[in-house]
């Protein structure tokens, strides 16, 4: 099935989307509450190291050397890291939602994400992510961050598509706005009902 826009290809971001967001403040948050430490020490060693983190410019374990293990902690590594990786959970609806979408209009689909090495490989291969989407453009991997529109260049040049004929899906508005300065369409996403009625606009109904 075609549809009016000329749409083929599907610019998708994950957290907030399709999962929970990977580490996010309220994520931290627990964390610091789970293994009584300081969040307002954490956050700052957080904010301090992230972007290079999630920019994929040093690995996970380098990244909690720097935020929680400067010191010595009562509990191991592999320990907050298993913490971490379990707070990531599907958005059911969202992801058949996708799912559907594709089929009925043969669209592409790319992620465009700003996540960290090894929870976006957990998280590809927790929720079987590759059963829909068919290329990811994460920042970890192309060292690029939203809402830099590079990362946006980059997925237009590897998906080989006209920004006419993308719509960008995510969770913020920020970062809609940035594809839409490209020429791609943007559907700022805030919950399943009202993206379903968004998607209509777009000639992408599933009813």
């Amino acid at each position: 099935m075609t549809n009016g826009l000329g749409i083929t290809t599907l610019f998708l971001d994950i957290g907030g989307v399709i999962l929970t967001n990977g580490w996010d403040a309220s994520i931290r948050k627990h964390a610091t509450e789970t293994f009584h430490l300081d969040y307002d020490e954490i956050n700052e060693r957080h904010h301090l190291t992230f972007d290079t983190y999630e920019s994929g410019k040093i690995a996970l374990d380098q990244y909690l050397d720097r935020v929680i293990f400067y010191i010595k902690r009562p509990f191991s590594k592999s320990e907050f890291k298993d913490f971490m990786f379990k707070q990531s959970q599907p958005f059911p609806e969202m992801i058949e939602l996708m799912r559907d979408v594709k089929k009925r209009y043969n669209l592409k689909i790319v992620t465009v994400s700003n996540e960290a090495r090894e929870l976006n490989d957990y998280r590809v291969n927790m929720f079987d992510l590759r059963s829909f989407i068919d290329i990811f453009v994460v920042s970890c991997f192309v060292h690029f961050r939203k809402p830099d529109s590079d990362i946006y260049r980059v997925a237009i040049d590897i998906a080989q598509v006209q920004p006419k004929h993308v719509l960008c899906i995510d969770d913020r508005a920020m970062f809609v706005a940035e594809a839409e300065h490209l020429g791609i369409y943007g559907l700022h996403h805030t919950d399943y009902i009202s993206t379903v009625e968004k998607l209509k606009k777009y000639g992408l109904s599933i009813n």
